[in-house]
This record gives C-alpha cells, structure tokens and sequence, in this order.
C-alpha cells in the first residue's frame, strides 16, 4: 500500500463511527458451516463447495442453497451442536472489540452465515443480538430442516453491501469500515468506507490482490486506532 493511500485509510478507520465484521475465518477461526457439515457427517462435500463460494466462483445463495440442501440440519442437529461445540475466537478480536468501544465506535456482525450459530460468538464479544446480520434458518413443526429465510438481504451476493447501507440510513453512521476474507466482504465496499481484507485464518489471493490493505493480525488495527 502506498504511503498516501496507506494514510487515507489509517485515517477513514481513525474516524469511523462503525465497524462491520464478516465472522467466519474472521472473527472465529473456522467456518461455522464447514463445522456443522462435519458434525452432520457432510464435511469434505461442503468444504469445496464453501472454497468456491468464498472465491466467488459462484452466487452465494446458490452456494447457501446447495450446501444446506446436502447437510439438511434438523433443528435437534443445530442444538447439539451448539451444546458440544465452542466457536474459537480469533486472536485478537476480543482485544480489538474492547479497543473500538473505548474509541466510541460502534461493532456489528454481518455474515453469511447463521445467526443460530453466531449468537454464541456475539455473546463472547459482548455485541448486543440487534447489532447481529445474518441468515436464518427455518424448520417445519415436525423439526426438519425447511431452507432459510431468503428474505435476509444476507443470504445473496452483495447482501453485506444492503445491510451497511441500511445502517448508515437508519443509524446515520457516516463512515463505516468493514473487515473480512471473502468475495462477499470485498463487495461491501463501497458503500463501506473502506474495506479492510483479513488473513488471519486463511488468505484468499482474489481478496488480497484486490485490497488497498491486507491484514494478518488484529493487533494491527487496534495499535492504529
């Protein structure tokens, strides 16, 4: 990154009144789907499928709608696994979260992913439910696995993008920066602010070639603030 382009951006983060987080690879170490495929026995069916939505080598919701097709979770399959299963923080992120709040930024969650399964991470990060953007899944009375709820301006390609805008229409925030790994987060910006690209957890080179700056570890962006 260019030293004038790098100070642009240190300023934009400087100055943001909030902070949108992709969760998968980002805020946890894993993908969350990936975890509950494996635990329903679809694991390496998943994966690749997961790789290729992350790459952007297919719409996200034929992505979503494919994989939940094959893993099929029952809604006593998603309780058992949340009941077993920790979601493993980043390094970092807890350090980071506190950081911003002190700095009077406000943080959200915005994923892809399912908000049965980020409830637990939101709870670590002590961020409040209605600051949680994510999809939803849907089950019949019976407890079978009903799709997910497509109304979710996250379950399609360039979904990350409408909810930042609704935050700054109806909160009024006028910066927002947003931090992820995948094709859906790069997208986000504009209307974000800025676009933070995190590796971390793991670098996808579509998202680092095309990211103004590129990070590995969060105590970077918290000795920036």
């Amino acid at each position: 990154m260019a030293s004038n382009e790098q100070g642009k951006m240190m300023n934009i983060w400087k100055n943001a009144d909030a902070v949108t987080f992709d969760v998968d690879s980002t805020v946890i170490q894993e993908e969350g789907i990936d975890e509950l495929a494996k635990f329903c026995g679809k694991g390496e069916e998943i994966a690749e499928l997961t790789k290729c939505a992350m790459e952007g080598d297919m719409t996200f919701q034929k992505s979503l709608s494919t994989r939940l097709q094959i893993i099929n979770p029952s809604l006593a399959q998603i309780k058992e696994f949340l009941n077993t299963h920790q979601p493993k923080l980043t390094d970092g992120i807890e350090e980071l979260v506190s950081a911003l709040r002190a700095h009077g930024k406000q943080v959200f969650l915005v994923s892809g992913g399912f908000d049965s399964l980020i409830m637990p991470v939101a709870a670590k990060l002590n961020i409040p439910p209605e600051h949680l953007y994510a999809n939803k899944l849907m089950f019949y009375f019976t407890g079978e696995y009903a799709g997910f709820d497509k109304d979710q301006p996250t379950s399609k390609s360039g979904g990350k993008a409408e909810v930042i805008q609704r935050l700054k229409k109806e909160k009024g925030f006028e910066t927002i920066v947003h931090i992820g790994d995948g094709a859906t987060d790069l997208e986000a910006s504009p209307p974000a602010d800025a676009f933070i690209g995190f590796g971390g957890n793991v670098i996808r080179e579509n998202v680092k070639s095309r990211t103004q700056w590129y990070i590995t570890n969060f105590n970077d962006l918290t000795k920036c603030l």
